[in-house]
């Protein structure tokens, strides 16, 4: 038993529909992160293994220094975090381990904040 054209057509649709979905939500989400990408590539942002006196003399105080999270225990360690306008730097002890750009754009939508 054969099925007419476009019944096939419109099942064949039907069932590409969610697959096309979910491609194009990837690409959209790809797309941020290629602009994130491009603006940290623009920023100058301190390297790793800068010590705090370091990043506070070529960038300036920071504008807001965060709560320390982490060292519970011994295995821990306590992590400082550093706000800029423009970007976040993350020290383990008196060294940078990470900074990364705030926001690409104003309209970026970023990961929820974690669940407490």
């Amino acid at each position: 038993m054969s099925l007419r054209p476009s019944l096939r057509l419109s099942s064949f649709a039907l069932l590409s529909a969610p697959l096309l979905l979910a491609v194009a939500g990837a690409a959209s989400a790809d797309v941020l992160l290629v602009n994130r990408v491009k603006q940290e590539q623009q920023l100058q942002l301190p390297a790793r293994g800068t010590s705090m006196a370091a990043v506070q003399s070529r960038f300036g105080a920071p504008s807001e220094k965060l709560e320390p999270r982490g060292g519970q225990k011994r295995k821990w360690p306590t992590i400082h975090r550093w706000k800029y306008p423009a970007f976040t730097v993350y020290f383990e002890n008196s060294h940078v381990i990470d900074a990364v750009a705030n926001q690409a754009s104003p309209n970026e939508t970023g990961p929820k904040p974690a669940i407490r």
